[in-house]
C-alpha cells in the first residue's frame, strides 16, 4: 500500500515537533487517544506489531505517540503477551485486531508499516514477505542472524522499494552525532584503535525442557528454526544467548556500537578478523554464546575492539557500555548517557582541549520511530536515521566476529566476493530453514 500523504498533514505533523508539541514522551497512552480519535482517516498512518513481548511492544508506544499512527493489529505467536497487550491497548482506548499468524496481517490492504519485533531468527522472512506485500518496516536489530539473511533483506527493500528502518535508535540521538563530528574534526589526530563494549548481563541458570504454555504456539515461534522441546530458557528474552536464534551480546549490543565505531571512522569492511573468549564468568550457565569474548577487526589503517564480560557491570572508563575513540592527542568516550574527551600529554602540556561531559538531551527511541513514520508517510526510504544497509553492514560485521570465534582462528573476508578465504567460516554464512520454510529468495 503507497499511500502518499496530503503535503499540509504531513508539514503539519513535522512541525508539531519542532514546535514543541511532541509532547507523546510524557502523554499517557489514553490521552494519546483522546488525540488520535480526532486525526482525518485520510491523514492516517495504520500499524501493526508482530512480536509484542519486548522491544516490539516498546517501538510501538513510542511510534504511537506520532500524530498521525493509529495501532490496528497485534500480532504474536504467544497468546498470552496478545491478550495481556490487546487488555492495555483496550484500557487506553485503544482498539486492534489480534493474530497469531503474521500472514494474516501481511494481507490486509488497511495497513501501511508493519514493526518486527519477533526474535531474530525470524525477522529475514517476515521482512520480506512484508516488503513484497507493500508495507513499510521498522524491524528491531540485529536487523538478520546471519550474514546472508541481511544479504536478501537488502534485496527486498531495493526490489520493492519499501522504507526500512532498523531499531539502532542511536542513530537518532543529537549526542551521538555531535561526538561523531567531534572525531571526524580531527582534534584527536590520528586514531588507531577504537574500542566498543558491554559489561551488563547475568547468568542464565539452567532450567529442564518443560510442557509448551497454554496460549503459546510453539511450532510457529520455531519458525526456521530446528526442532526441539520447549525449554523456558530459550524464550522470549533469553532466545538472544542461543546459537539457532540469535548471535548473544556480540550481535545484541555489538550492532548498536560497533556501528558508531564504523559511522565515525567512516569505515566499511575488515580485512581480517579475530576473537576469543569463552563461558569464562558462568560456566555452568545455560547459555550457548561466551559470556566473555573479545574480538578484533582490523581495518585499512585502524582496529575496532569490541569486548563483553557479562555480569561484571562495569567496563572500561567504569562505564558498562560505550565507545572510545583513542587518538594520537585524546580520547572521546562516549556512551548513551553522553561524551567526553580525555586529552593526552606531551612535555606536561595537553595535546588537545579536555571537553567535559555533554550530556545526552533527547529520547533516541521515539525520535527513531518518528523518522521512521516521517519517512514512510512521504515514501523517501532515503529519509531513514538507519536504513536496511546501515543496518545489514554492522550485523555483518558483528556476525563475521561470532564466526571467527566458532572457527577459533584468524579469518581473512574477501570484499569483493562477499565471503571468507576460509571455506569452514563460509559455512557459517547461509542457514538452514527448518519445518518447511524455504529461505526467502528474491
Amino acid at each position: 500500500m503507497h499511500k502518499i500523504y496530503s503535503r499540509r498533514s504531513f508539514v503539519k505533523s513535522g512541525a508539531q515537533i519542532i514546535a514543541g508539541a511532541y509532547l507523546g514522551s510524557v502523554l499517557p497512552l489514553d490521552l494519546l487517544a483522546e488525540k488520535k480519535r480526532k486525526i482525518n482517516p485520510s491523514d492516517q498512518f495504520r500499524v501493526a506489531a508482530i512480536g509484542i513481548n519486548g522491544m516490539g511492544w516498546a517501538d510501538l508506544q513510542s511510534m504511537l505517540k506520532h500524530p498521525n499512527v493509529q495501532v490496528v493489529a497485534l500480532c504474536d505467536v504467544d497468546e498470552n503477551v496478545l491478550n495481556r497487550r490487546k487488555s492495555e491497548l483496550q484500557k487506553a482506548h485503544l482498539a486492534a485486531d489480534t493474530y497469531v499468524d503474521y500472514e494474516r496481517v501481511l494481507d490486509r490492504k488497511d495497513i501501511d508499516a508493519v514493526i518486527i519485533g519477533t526474535p531474530d531468527h525470524w525477522h529475514c522472512k517476515i521482512m520480506v514477505d512484508a516488503c513484497s506485500a507493500g508495507k513499510h518496516v521498522y524491524c528491531e536489530k540485529p536487523i538478520g542472524r546471519t550474514i546472508a539473511e541481511c544479504r536478501v533483506m537488502v534485496a527486498a527493500q531495493q526490489r520493492y522499494g519499501q522504507v526500512v528502518q532498523v531499531g539502532q535508535w542511536q542513530r537518532s540521538m543529537q549526542h551521538f552525532q555531535d561526538a561523531v563530528n567531534y572525531v571526524q574534526s580531527g582534534k584527536l589526530g590520528k586514531i588507531r584503535l577504537v574500542k566498543a563494549w558491554n559489561y551488563g548481563g547475568s547468568p542464565v541458570p539452567v532450567q529442564p525442557d518443560a510442557a509448551t504454555p497454554a496460549g503459546v504456539h510453539y511450532e510457529k515461534w520455531l519458525g526456521p528454526a530446528p526442532e526441539r522441546p520447549f525449554n523456558p530458557n530459550r524464550f522470549h528474552y533469553n532466545f538472544r544467548w542461543f546459537y539457532d536464534y540469535a548471535g548473544g551480546l556480540m550481535t545484541d549490543w555489538g550492532v548498536h556500537l560497533i556501528d558508531y565505531a564504523l559511522l565515525a571512522m567512516q569505515a566499511a569492511y575488515p580485512k581480517r578478523i579475530t576473537a576469543m573468549g569463552g563461558k569464562y564468568g558462568f560456566p555452568h550457565d545455560a547459555e550457548e554464546w561466551p559470556d566473555t569474548l573479545t574480538a578484533v577487526f582490523d581495518f585499512d589503517d585502524f582496529a575496532v575492539q569490541w569486548e563483553h564480560a557479562r555480569g561484571l557491570g562495569l567496563g572500561p572508563f567504569e562505564r558498562s557500555h560505550g565507545i572510545a575513540y583513542i587518538g594520537e592527542n585524546g580520547t572521546l568516550v562516549l556512551d548513551r548517557g553522553g561524551w567526553e574527551v580525555i586529552p593526552e600529554k606531551a612535555n606536561n602540556q595537553y595535546k588537545t582541549e579536555p571537553v567535559d561531559r555533554q550530556k545526552a538531551v533527547d529520547n533516541g527511541l521515539d525520535k527513531h520511530t518518528y523518522n521512521f513514520v516521517e519517512a514512510a508517510m512521504a515514501h523517501r526510504p532515503d529519509w531513514a536515521h538507519a536504513p536496511v544497509t546501515a543496518g545489514t553492514q554492522v550485523a555483518e560485521i558483528c556476525h563475521m566476529g561470532n564466526i571467527a570465534w566458532l572457527c577459533g582462528e584468524v579469518l581473512h573476508w574477501d570484499r569483493q566476493s562477499g565471503q571468507f578465504q576460509e571455506q569452514q567460516a563460509n559455512a557459517w554464512i547461509t542457514p538452514t530453514y527448518h519445518h518447511g520454510i524455504a529461505f526467502p529468495q528474491v
